[in-house]
């Protein structure tokens, strides 16, 4: 039932996003910036938290659970390091996902030819 419960939910984030892009000029980097931001406002003003929670991986692997998560590693670390963290917090609760996005990157750009 998790399984299911986390493809339904991710499924209609992503369907949400096809239908901004059907519907209006918004192109994919609009929408992935559009994501992420509203995840960031949405785990900001304590709302994503426990629709995440509701929904595991559904909600927390699409463009908005980054925006969450960069949020919350700012709000777990700020107590510990003070403001400074608003700049780190996010890095250390989201860095092995830009890793594997940066390495990712890198080997499909070695291993892909590009078409003109």
């Amino acid at each position: 039932m998790t399984f299911l419960l986390a493809f339904l939910v991710g499924g209609a984030l992503c369907l949400i996003a096809q239908v901004i892009m059907d519907l209006t000029r918004l192109t994919p980097a609009h929408i992935l910036v559009g994501g992420v931001v509203a995840g960031v406002i949405l785990g900001g003003l304590g709302i994503y938290e426990p629709f995440a929670k509701f929904a595991g991986a559904g909600a927390t692997i699409p463009l908005p659970g980054f925006g969450y998560s960069m949020v919350a590693g700012i709000l777990k670390e700020i107590p510990k390091d003070g403001w400074v963290s608003v700049f780190s917090g996010a890095f250390k609760a989201t860095g092995a996902g830009i890793k594997a996005a940066l390495i990712f990157g890198v080997l499909a750009a070695f291993f892909v030819r590009a078409r003109a």
